[in-house]
């Protein structure tokens, strides 16, 4: 290996293993420009410069907080700082004016709102009122250049970290919504076991409520886990709080919060400083080669030992099946052939309660006298003994209000049937899309359905013992019991995560077109955000009693998604609900909703947001909901909501999308 080829792999080796953290020394600015435009030389930009010129000069003001209103509508700007609670008011002064002040103009130029985000603190201004109101978007990320050796026991030990301080940071009043900590993990590397601290930071603006400030956090941590679990550091900014974690100590140890039994109190290390005197400088030189060479000489030998370790480690192949040993766990479950055939009258066609994808549902009742539906697989379907397994093993664990039961199995031969609590009200399609059955679905019962289905999604990705994602939601796989609450069903087609992944890839494309999201039918690419995506087209279809697989305008042809989008942008979304609705409905609640739904469908999956937000901005009128893009269209697709077959690759499901309407955002204004 030649110098400069072994130069290059010990950094490597070294940053991946955390000995240099990229990202340390550098500094960052991260901006969001938002609302509409404003004229050059108005009463806006006159009172823009005033506010600014107010937070400016009250930068040193107590807890690193200030904010002030200068104008009158239309043209009143709101304005706010936020330091970061460790740092100094000389030092909060510096980062507002150095460095953001003197770019603020020019960063969001003639934009109406702006968050500007540095190291050590925030500003923003805006046209409307932002003030003691929680928001949550628009969400950035920053994540450090290099991965965890072991993501599984790191990304957990995280999460109990940012767990503790946001509980800490939201009900302790002394903390002033901010907290810092440590905690200790264990890893092993190349057979070595390490010890590494992993340090910890949330902070919210101190005017929202102490549970304002907890849903904030709450959904940054969940951001935080669908981008950057695998990485050493990475931080989540959202306008109302913000949180960070990283395997250096990146704060000042004067804000250490009170230590939690699993938190560690972290003594001060001073670091190198600029602002070092030379004699200071001198006195700590032994000290610091001392510390550099030892933790050269260690990095170089695990490097060696690590670089051995992969070289000898064969490469595991990716197994895209459920352990079959795993079936077991479930016996109890197993239900005799016979029993079923005489439960559902031989499979009677009087019983029959419908077909899907994979076979036919029958109703059924068992010996106990209870009511159930039987779905039993035809033997040529497409889901073999692999998605059978695969149901079962994951509803049989799975325990929530708004997910279809699973009360037993049957593998007998050729047979493979599931037996399901029997739901009264069929699905959600049989209601939506019938026109004299949707009558019964007034405003309340929509809202009630659309907020059980998000709940029963947040609980598959977040709160159950398992992360699952669904990979076929849709209308007809949403039954309703005899309340019309919605229960989640179909698990054929789900997959399950490990805790800390965050996105799969496979050649098998399977699900329903309109439903599926595009990177998952272009590339195969699927993930919590995937399922968001489906959830989105369900919130239109609810909202507007119309299938997205089968509607279009014919002058200009449009299916559901760029209808809604159209008139969403036009100012005319009340078009897009459902006539039955548009009396006894409320007005705000809808337009949220199809808000939201525009957000959930948005192309870029990044764009999307998670469960846990979704159900926050269903719940509380307070959360600011960020401004949707054009969303995934899915225009002049032949195929659009047919099956896929479960074999079909993703080159044929690409051939029948067509590519994604352009839309321009200047004249947006949905307000």
């Amino acid at each position: 290996m030649h110098t400069r080829e072994l130069f290059l792999f010990l950094f490597c080796m070294l940053l991946s293993l955390g000995f240099i953290n990229a990202q340390a020394q550098i500094q960052f600015l991260t901006k969001r420009c938002l609302g509409g435009n404003y004229t050059a030389n108005s009463a806006y930009e006159s009172n823009l410069k005033t506010i600014l010129s107010f937070l400016y000069s009250n930068s040193t003001h107590e807890n690193g907080f200030y904010n002030a209103t200068a104008g009158q509508d239309p043209d009143k700007v709101n304005g706010l700082i936020l330091c970061r609670g460790d740092v100094t008011a000389q030092e909060c002064q510096s980062c507002i004016i150095n460095k953001i002040g003197q770019e603020i103009m020019t960063l969001c130029p003639n934009k109406k709102e702006a968050i500007i985000w540095v190291d050590d603190c925030m500003l923003r201004y805006s046209n409307r009122s932002i003030f003691s109101t929680l928001e949550i978007q628009p969400t950035a990320a920053l994540v450090s250049v290099a991965n965890s050796s072991y993501p599984d026991g790191r990304s957990q030990k995280v999460k109990e970290l940012l767990d503790s301080l946001a509980n800490q940071a939201a009900f302790h009043s002394s903390t002033a919504m901010f907290a810092t900590g440590v905690i200790q993990s264990t890893y092993t590397v190349g057979g070595i076991i390490g010890f590494e601290k992993i340090y910890g930071l949330v902070q919210c603006t101190p005017d929202i409520s102490q549970n304002d400030c907890h849903r904030c956090l709450t959904a940054a941590v969940s951001h935080l886990f669908d981008c950057c679990k695998v990485k050493l550091g990475a931080r989540v900014l959202q306008p109302s709080c913000s949180i960070r974690h990283e395997d250096h100590m990146f704060y000042a140890s004067k804000a250490s919060a009170p230590s939690p039994s699993t938190l560690v109190s972290p003594p001060f290390t001073p670091l190198t400083n600029t602002t070092n005197t030379e004699g200071k400088g001198r006195n700590s030189t032994g000290v610091i080669i001392a510390i550099v060479i030892s933790t050269v000489i260690g990095a170089i030998i695990l490097s060696i030992l690590y670089f051995f370790c992969l070289r000898s480690r064969k490469p595991k192949e990716h197994i895209d099946i459920v352990d079959v040993e795993k079936i077991n766990n479930v016996e109890s479950l197993q239900v005799n052939f016979s029993a079923i055939k005489a439960a559902t009258n031989n499979f009677s066609n009087d019983n029959k309660l419908g077909q899907g994808g994979f076979g036919d549902v029958y109703k059924g009742r068992l010996l106990d006298g209870r009511e159930v539906a039987v779905k039993r697989l035809s033997r040529n379907s497409g889901q073999g003994e692999v998605e059978f397994k695969n149901e079962v093993l994951l509803v049989a664990k799975l325990q929530h209000r708004n997910l279809v039961r699973l009360l037993g199995f049957c593998c007998e031969g050729q047979e493979k049937l599931l037996i399901y609590e029997f739901v009264q009200n069929a699905s959600l399609d049989h209601f939506i899309f019938d026109p004299i059955k949707r009558v019964q679905l007034d405003w309340e019962r929509r809202y009630k359905i659309i907020g059980g289905i998000a709940r029963g999604l947040l609980y598959l990705h977040e709160d159950s013992r398992l992360k699952i994602i669904h990979r076929d939601l849709k209308a007809s796989n949403i039954l309703l019991d005899e309340d019309m609450n919605p229960k989640i069903a179909d698990f054929g087609m789900a997959r399950l995560f490990v805790v800390d992944q965050t996105h799969a890839c496979t050649s098998r494309i399977v699900g329903t077109y309109g439903y599926m999201a595009p990177e998952y039918i272009k590339h195969g690419h699927f993930s919590v955000k995937s399922d968001v995506f489906s959830f989105g087209v369900i919130l239109i279809e609810i909202v507007s009693g119309e299938r997205n697989n089968s509607f279009h305008q014919s002058e200009p042809y449009e299916d559901l998604l760029s209808y809604a989008w159209r008139n969403w942008n036009e100012g005319t979304a009340m078009e897009l609900v459902d006539p039955t609705l548009r009396e006894g409905c409320s007005r705000q609640d809808v337009m949220r909703c199809i808000h939201i739904a525009l957000l959930c469908v948005q192309e870029n999956e990044a764009d999307r947001p998670t469960m846990a937000s979704i159900v926050l901005m269903l719940n509380s009128n307070s959360v600011t909901l960020a401004i949707p893009s054009s969303p995934a269209f899915f225009l002049n697709s032949r195929r659009m909501g047919s099956e896929v077959p479960s074999g079909e690759n993703d080159s044929r499901a690409t051939e029948s999308t067509a590519s994604a309407n352009e839309m321009s955002l200047s004249q947006f204004d949905p307000r």
